[in-house]
């Protein structure tokens, strides 16, 4: 979606891969394996540093739980994995995002934001609970926009990236 979106796009698999990214993706998948992944090619250190400078992230899915207190420690939250359920009970909703409006969610094992600190803005919640959340340069959402078809969430972090830049070469 966002290669769609004119953006140029690669997959981070090692620290180096790191180098130059204007913004990054961290996306669903199973959090156990990306666990492991990270911490066999020591990318945990480098994608704080990444955070810290302010590079903006969009975590969806895995990636959400990925950013928490437990696992990179990057955002003021803590996500209960599976929260709606099994792959069984994976389904789509309608949740309303700033300005973006109206977006069909995709929640497919989906996690939610079981606890989060002050700094957290919350920006969705389906049933009562968060399930789309911002804190400095980080997004993150706990369904998969990238099957809706839909890209104004993906054009959306794609704008934040062009103000990250304007502002750091300001």
């Amino acid at each position: 979606m966002l290669r769609e979106l004119g953006a140029e796009v690669r997959e981070v698999r090692t620290p180096a891969d790191l180098d130059g990214l204007d913004g990054l993706v961290m996306p669903g998948g199973e959090s156990t394996t990306m666990s492991l992944g990270i911490e066999r090619e020591g990318l945990a250190e480098p994608l704080r540093e990444l955070v810290e400078r302010g590079t903006p992230v969009l975590g969806t899915c895995a990636g959400l739980i990925m950013l928490d207190r437990d696992h990179l420690g990057l955002m003021d939250t803590r996500a209960r994995r599976n929260a709606f359920g099994r792959q069984l009970h994976s389904f789509e909703a309608d949740v309303e995002l700033p300005e973006i409006g109206t977006f069909h969610a995709v929640f497919i094992r989906a996690p939610w934001i079981a606890e989060h600190g002050p700094d957290v803005e919350i920006l969705a919640e389906v049933d009562g609970h968060p399930v789309a959340a911002r804190q400095g340069p980080m997004l993150v959402v706990s369904f998969h926009p990238e099957l809706t078809g839909d890209s104004r969430l993906h054009a959306a972090f794609l704008e934040q990236i062009r103000r990250s830049r304007a502002a750091g070469a300001a």
